[in-house]
């Protein structure tokens, strides 16, 4: 979302049980030490602005004892791009009567002593602060002597790449796959059955796309098609088109590498060119001529083919869920370094997915619906559809927490006093 973006009007019924209650929970049940406050406005107030969100609820109602700090500039948008302060001054003074502690950013760093001069902030404002971020620094144990003594201050950079964290980066993206489609048993694949495989697609052999954003540098570099090649002795990987953007296509050499093999598996999906912090999406389908390139291989391919998807955010693949020449959809988000071996497993059933969506995904009509109307509930009178599987009264691509297996299972209620069968 820009950052000079303006939230429209939330509903108190809303912020109560919709907004609030996932950093209630951080707050009373995580026991989190610091929140942040964003750029954003709720109801006209900036929320690092907002003596009521950040003293009377955080502080007051939900008991958090901890530091507050603004997003990154948040402080200085307040002046300088929302005009809600009428001076830098002002913004200082607004956030931290409001309760703010620190600032991402040196916007008070440069004006807090012109407006502690002015008169518009206390030095009881100034300690109050002060307090809440020392007290965090003394949880951690930083005036506790030399830190490398201490708890944590053996922890070296050549530790963060030891087997065990290995292994849960494994396990974290085997974990978040979802099988969204699987006609007809189109996977698990067998490796005895299977003699040559067509890996094509933009997303398919470029192993920075299983990263999502703000990343740090992986471990291993494994790209999707470097982990099938320990599965199938024929792996051939046409790319189809130029990115995930895939304005440039070569839907012909495609189409040939899918005529040939016994198998095909598509990775379509975005990129961080499409869906980054301060990037928008503009519209829910596959970018442009992913769709075409998908279908013109599907109807080349002798079986029907499997389609994996990486992205971060809902695609509208309608198109692949209804055509019967596409056998499976997988949808592996942005997985990580282990994103390759982890699809590659799924694929081969060596791991059977159990993920499920996190979000509703959408058709791509959904983005008549303006972002800054954060209404929660459907409006008939207007046509708003809502928001979110609990309010939302539209159709649905897959619904919030869709997802299949590899395994067959049922259940049913029993009355109490019941035995099981």
């Amino acid at each position: 979302m820009p950052k000079n973006c303006l939230v429209g009007q939330v509903t108190e019924q809303d912020l109560a049980d919709t907004y609030n209650p996932p950093f209630k929970s951080c707050v009373e049940d995580g026991g989190a030490s610091g929140i942040m406050c964003s750029y954003n406005r709720v109801n006209g107030v900036p929320t690092c602005a907002d003596h009521n969100l950040l003293s009377k609820t955080a502080r007051g109602d939900w008991s958090f004892n901890g530091y507050i700090t603004s997003d990154c500039d948040a402080v200085a948008i307040i002046h300088d791009v929302q005009g809600y302060a009428k001076a830098p001054e002002d913004a200082v003074a607004d956030v931290l009567k409001a309760g703010m502690d620190v600032n991402c950013g040196g916007y008070i760093q440069t004006h807090g002593v012109s407006a502690y001069q002015q008169g518009k902030i206390t030095g009881e404002d100034i300690d109050r602060a002060l307090r809440n971020l020392f007290a965090i620094r003394m949880r951690l144990g930083l005036f506790n002597g030399n830190p490398k003594y201490n708890r944590y201050g053996n922890i070296r950079a050549d530790q963060v790449c030891k087997k065990e964290h290995q292994d849960l980066a494994l396990q974290a993206a085997q974990d978040g796959i979802v099988l969204l489609k699987n006609d007809a048993g189109a996977l698990p694949l067998s490796k005895s059955k299977v003699s040559s495989v067509a890996v094509i697609g933009p997303n398919g052999n470029n192993a920075s796309l299983l990263l999502g954003n703000y990343f740090g540098p992986p471990c291993i570099s494994v790209t999707p098609f470097q982990a099938l090649q320990g599965y199938v002795k024929d792996a051939t990987f046409v790319q189809g088109c130029n990115a995930a953007v895939c304005n440039v296509s070569n839907i012909g050499e495609a189409v040939h590498a899918a005529s040939s093999a016994d198998y095909v598996v598509l990775f379509m999906g975005l990129d961080q060119n499409q869906e980054r912090e301060e990037v928008d999406r503009l519209e829910l389908g596959l970018p442009g001529m992913q769709e075409s390139l998908v279908n013109k291989v599907a109807d080349a391919a002798k079986k029907p083919v499997i389609l994996v998807l990486l992205c971060g955010g809902p695609v509208d693949v309608t198109f692949a869920k209804n055509n019967p020449k596409i056998g499976a959809i997988v949808w592996a988000g942005y997985p990580g370094q282990a994103g390759g071996i982890a699809i590659a497993q799924v694929l081969f059933g060596e791991h059977n997915p159990g993920g499920r969506l996190p979000v509703t995904w959408y058709p791509k009509e959904f983005t008549a619906v303006p972002m800054t109307d954060m209404r929660m509930r459907a409006d008939p009178s207007t046509g708003y559809p809502g928001r979110t599987y609990r309010f939302y009264k539209g159709k649905t691509v897959y619904n919030f927490g869709y997802g299949l297996s590899y395994s067959k299972y049922s259940h049913r209620f029993a009355s109490e006093g019941t035995k099981p069968p």
